[in-house]
């Protein structure tokens, strides 16, 4: 199945074979229809399955296909739990988005905040950030979510697992209830179906290998280094 047999726009498919994506991978071909119809989703995928185009691209397309002009406030919102796939993220979906305006930043903990103050000031249509950093900026009044049409829960267990859950229901609590939320999780705890509940309306309910939590293309590798060594490795 080709990705224009999903509904992607000739604009949005442009950069995919350049980025290798020849075909859906499973998480794809059912959340990408789904979600440029507008619904709300919850997604059971494993790492490694493409889950950042799966939700990036119906985000790209929504926003891309209606100019708001020089407006600078976000419309998309991505919320994961770490700074470093907050980076692989924000990437992917710079590479995604070649064919449009679209302008991607980061918004992460362990940087200087007044650029990213900065960024914002000069307009900005998807954020990708973490939670703790997301309300260093709302309690600062740099970001005004109210323009958001579209969020995406990524990792939404290990978000949970880190102790996230009030920052996500303030931050869920000051996006307009009528966007789209799309929520992704390698698990479908009861944690995570209460916070499906809460955070997303009637949302379909998409399950990719339930049976691993890690996909099989993934390889673990772990290094025992000294504390004093950890950073230079």
């Amino acid at each position: 199945m080709p990705f224009a047999a999903l509904g992607l726009s000739p604009r949005t498919i442009s950069p995919l074979a350049r980025l290798g994506y020849e075909t859906p991978t499973d998480v794809q071909a059912q959340t990408i229809p789904a979600a440029l119809q507008g619904r709300d989703v919850l997604a059971r995928a494993q790492t490694g399955t493409g889950k950042t185009a799966a939700f990036g691209l119906p985000m790209i397309e929504r926003l891309a296909a209606v100019a708001h002009g020089q407006s600078i406030a976000p419309r998309g919102l991505v919320l994961v739990p770490t700074r470093e796939l907050a980076l692989q993220v924000k990437e992917a979906l710079f590479e995604l988005a070649q064919g449009t305006r679209l302008r991607v930043m980061t918004m992460v903990g362990g940087e200087p905040i007044m650029p990213q103050v900065r960024t914002l000031r000069r307009g900005v249509d998807i954020v990708v950030a973490t939670p703790g950093r997301l309300i260093d900026h709302l309690d600062r009044k740099t970001i005004d979510l109210r323009t958001i049409e579209i969020v995406t829960l990524d990792e939404a267990d290990r978000m949970l697992d880190m102790g996230f859950l009030p920052p996500l229901k303030r931050v869920m609590s000051l996006v307009p209830a009528s966007r789209q939320t799309l929520l992704l999780s390698a698990t479908l705890s009861k944690e995570i179906i209460a916070a499906a509940r809460a955070f997303t309306k009637d949302p379909v309910r998409i399950d990719v290998a339930p049976e691993h939590v890690v996909a099989s293309t993934v390889v673990h590798r772990v290094f025992a280094v000294p504390q004093e060594h950890k950073r230079d490795l």
